[in-house]
């Protein structure tokens, strides 16, 4: 479209001008010189995208060792980083034995037709062979890195150090580097020493030491997953629930030892979860989701419960983005939680919300003692609902739980609405009585248990454990003591309540358009494996493992 545009610099010009008595057709003049047409428009609009990488050179070395003799400054690796993200990166070292990290022999030098191995350490005397490993940087190079400090001193020191058995950090930048054709980049050099003990077998050994480049440099630590696993032992994630298909997931089913409690890993955050095969036949999660959420992050069907096709048992590729982060607060209480809902001011509670909301309260932990909620009485006296930000003065979170340390099964893990417990940045049109929702944020090969009678319920699962629809349980403590480890974490809807009371776990059935199925049960009363709330609470997460495809 043609616009006329005039200019108001002018137009000011003329009025200054025209108290000393410019004449009316100087006037006529200069409007008809201040009008311009637009005829065109060009946006230039260049994206720079993050670029890292992490290269390798030299990074074989051999060499002859005789008995009873050490070698130092075995070859040299040199690491090169070229990254741009503001960010800054850090980069992770761990013994790898070209299959796993962290497992039997992944920080020893292997031998070959069952001779005998040589293990990481930094002796130069004695009856038992060793390796280790130094880094080197250039403080004064144009782009340093920072070497820090493991459990022995620092890897920048004049001595070795131990090969770490788990994906440790050695190094990190905090800005970024030049990339490109030509560039420097930040540069790690890294030497090996061997201690050879007098009756060391003869042979070849081989060790490898594998390096991550991570970033931004707060980024969690890399977690490698074993696909091919087809026992639990071998399994590193719960993501190999998924990635290693029907029938080696049926496989890493049929090793595990009914009720027996077993760690993997989350590969999205590095976070550790206890699992067991339940009385139900499947295997559940004994803890609650702790997964932090960030805004912009792309989680993927490899990653996350997204993209299950029901038809065929597998993930397809799908993708989500939150659009808000996982945030905590103390004792303020703000309606930062309702957005995109209503806050009742009356009620002091968020509705009709259908976007992503989740709280991490913190590393808090129940003690398994019950309350009779004059906790919660308590506390939400004092809190003033009467403003649309509310306030409430006092400690929050307050009872029957403790900070820091605690038994694994009870940690609280964080709150979700309903939008982000099934990954999605908007759930409105989701309205149909018992609708199934096939995704969560669960892990992939993982999700929400659904709710109801019928397989991987919470009912067919707390029947095992001898709830009854008349009864409930016989003695409520069994939802909460092993192996079920169901904690009171209580619920979230813009300051924590109920903790020590409660448990509400959400499932992915819808009500309505504002509500959704939930599981949950009261530590004075009993179980309700079927119940339904409100999208916008903030409850729990228990996540159980998709059953193989029949």
């Amino acid at each position: 479209m043609i616009k006329q545009i005039k200019s108001t610099e002018t137009r000011l010009m003329w009025l200054a001008v025209g108290l000393v008595g410019l004449t009316i057709s100087l006037y006529f003049s200069m409007v008809t010189t201040v009008f311009a047409e637009i005829t065109a428009v060009d946006d230039v609009i260049i994206d720079v995208p993050v670029s890292c990488t992490l290269s390798g050179v030299d990074a074989e070395h051999t060499d002859t060792i005789i008995n009873g003799t050490y070698k130092q400054n075995i070859g040299t690796t040199v690491l090169r980083v070229l990254c741009n993200d503001s960010d800054g990166f850090a980069i992770y070292a761990a013994g790898y034995t070209g299959e796993e990290i962290g497992g039997e022999n992944s920080t020893k030098l292997v031998g070959a037709n069952n001779i005998g191995n040589i293990v990481t350490g930094v002796a130069k005397s004695g009856n038992t062979s060793n390796w280790a490993m130094k880094l080197a940087t250039d403080t004064t190079a144009t782009y340093p890195v920072t070497i820090l400090s493991d459990t022995d001193g620092s890897y920048a020191s004049e001595s070795y150090h131990v090969i770490p058995a788990e994906f440790t950090k050695v190094a990190v930048r905090n800005g970024s580097t030049d990339i490109g054709a030509a560039a420097t980049g930040s540069v790690l050099t890294t030497t090996y020493q061997a201690y050879i003990a007098p009756t060391q077998p003869t042979g070849v050994y081989t060790g490898k030491v594998i390096y991550a480049l991570v970033h931004p440099g707060n980024a969690p630590a890399p977690v490698i997953c074993n696909a091919e696993a087809t026992t639990i032992t071998e399994a590193k994630c719960l993501q190999d629930f998924a990635n290693a298909g029907d029938t080696n997931r049926a496989a890493i089913v049929g090793s595990m030892v009914l009720e027996t409690q077993y760690t993997l890993k989350d590969s999205r955050d590095g976070k550790n979860y206890t699992i067991a095969k339940l009385a139900d036949g499947n295997v559940w999660m004994t803890q609650n989701l702790d997964l932090d959420l960030v805004a912009g992050v792309t989680y993927t069907n490899e990653d996350t419960d997204i993209g299950y096709n029901a038809q065929t048992g597998e993930y397809e590729t799908a993708a989500w983005s939150p659009v808000r982060s996982t945030y905590a607060t103390s004792n303020s209480q703000t309606t930062t939680w309702c957005n995109g809902g209503t806050w009742n001011t009356q009620s002091g509670h968020c509705i009709s919300n259908n976007t992503p909301e989740s709280y991490d309260p913190g590393d808090l932990y129940w003690n398994t003692t019950t309350s009779d909620l004059t906790d919660w009485n308590a506390y939400r006296n004092t809190c003033d609902y009467s403003t649309s930000t509310p306030s409430c003065s006092g400690t929050n979170p307050i009872g029957t739980y403790t900070s820091s340390t605690g038994t694994t099964q009870y940690h609280l893990g964080n709150y979700y609405n309903w939008p982000a417990a099934v990954a999605m940045n908007d759930s409105s049109s989701y309205t149909t009585l018992d609708e199934l929702i096939e995704r969560s944020i669960c892990p992939a090969g993982w999700t929400l248990p659904r709710v109801g009678d019928g397989e991987d319920t919470f009912q067919a699962l707390w029947e095992e454990y001898g709830w009854d629809e008349n009864n409930g349980f016989s003695n409520i403590s069994t939802i909460w003591s092993a192996p079920l480890y169901f904690p009171a974490s209580g619920a979230f809807d813009g300051m924590l309540y109920y903790v020590g009371g409660t448990g509400s776990f959400w499932s992915p059935v819808v009500y309505d358009s504002n509500i959704a199925r939930e599981a949950g049960f009261n530590a004075n009363k009993g179980a309700y494996p079927l119940s339904d709330d409100g999208r916008s609470y903030g409850y729990s997460i228990r996540c159980v493992a998709r059953p193989v495809a029949d």
